[in-house]
């Protein structure tokens, strides 16, 4: 059996190897490095992809949320609502702007926030939301965009795990997931789901207006060169990384059907585990599937963790602690000893188990026997 990995790239490489060294040779070869053709046909595919009238391709993740934030002109003290069950960059980058971050619990199935969390967290300081579409399905935005459009927020979405997941409207409508706010923003760290052989991201917008604001502050605040209209940032996606990652967009959703298989194998195996609570599924998302996420009791979670290592089998808790716990938000909370219950309880019973494109049966059945037979 091959060793298992948490996100096996240099199988997935090996895959797309002709085209991938192909096409690196190419950019090499054309001296275009900065903003070349290559970024250009990547922003022009990722736009048709995602159906926005504008993609603009960044360094990473985080200079797409701080990027987007910059964009809305907010005020120094204006509030920000996030989940605190997320990765640190979708607060940092509110704190760093000078804005506020306020933290708030989600839903104990799916991850993710949800309208009444939101607003029972909205003040009169309150000025946008970032919901964070976790593990890879979408937060139910509908009642969201209902409730930003009442009381005038900004909608910025990170979709950093679920970029190629499907929401259904009620009315029927389907969109991308960080196509339904007023921006969208994604990272293409290498094991993201769409991943560069490096660091990269994207911040995607209906609005144009918008986007030429987006694009100023990602190029130093110009919208013409040497002549800067606001203070912006340097973030850019280089030519080589936007040239494989066209070659990987046109397999996302072969790449998404990959990851549902292995999470339909999962699912069948432990769903009648008592100990085990196997990933909910969002009603009108589907679910592409960057994490395969468990619930277990907190008072065994590290042991199965212990044990699945002792059987080379990795796996990562995401994440084990609370941003509104994190010593860097501290000054930031208001309420002192207001309790999270449910973020909290899931940084004590999460497990992320093995979950990518190049997973083979036999390790499928490994992993299931040993989860299994821990809870025997």
């Amino acid at each position: 059996m091959r060793p298992i990995q948490m996100v096996d790239l240099k199988a997935q490489y090996l895959k797309i190897k002709n085209e991938v060294d192909k096409a690196v040779i190419n950019t090499i070869e054309s001296g275009a490095f900065i903003n070349g053709p290559q970024v250009k046909a990547f922003k022009a595919n990722l736009e048709n992809y995602l159906d926005v009238n504008a993609v603009i391709p960044c360094a990473n993740g985080t200079d797409a949320l701080q990027i987007a934030l910059m964009a809305l002109g907010l005020k120094p003290g204006d509030e920000v609502i996030v989940p605190s069950f997320t990765y640190v960059a979708t607060a940092e980058v509110i704190a760093l702007l000078r804005l506020t971050p306020v933290m708030i619990d989600v839903d104990p199935d799916t991850f993710n926030v949800t309208a009444d969390l939101i607003e029972a967290a909205i003040t009169d300081k309150t000025k946008a939301v970032v919901p964070v579409h976790l593990f890879g399905q979408s937060v139910d935005m509908e009642p969201v965009l209902k409730l930003a459009d009442k009381y005038g927020l900004y909608v910025v979405e990170d979709n950093a795990q679920a970029i190629g997941a499907d929401y259904t409207f009620s009315d029927g409508r389907v969109s991308k997931t960080g196509t339904l706010g007023n921006i969208g923003c994604t990272s293409f760290y290498p094991s993201k789901n769409l991943g560069a052989y490096g660091d990269g991201g994207a911040i995607f917008t209906k609005d144009l207006a918008l986007a030429e604001q987006l694009q100023r502050i990602a190029s130093h605040g110009q919208s013409k060169r040497y002549y800067h209209d606001c203070v912006g940032v340097n973030s850019r996606l280089d030519s080589v990384q936007a040239a494989i990652l066209t070659i990987k967009l046109a397999k996302l959703d072969e790449y998404a059907q990959a990851r549902q298989k292995v999470a339909g194998s999962y699912d069948l195996a432990f769903n009648s585990v008592k100990d085990i609570q196997i990933p909910a599924k969002q009603q009108n998302s589907t679910h592409v599937y960057h994490q395969y996420t468990l619930k277990v009791p907190a008072q065994k979670r590290d042991a199965l963790q212990n044990y699945l290592k002792e059987k080379n089998i990795p796996s990562m808790i995401y994440y084990p602690v609370p941003l509104n716990e994190q010593k860097a938000f501290l000054p930031f909370i208001k309420e002192k000893n207001r309790s999270l219950p449910v973020t909290e309880s899931l940084c004590r019973s999460v497990l992320s188990l093995p979950v990518h494109t190049e997973m083979d049966q036999e390790q499928l059945d490994y992993i299931c026997n040993e989860v299994l037979a821990f809870f025997k």
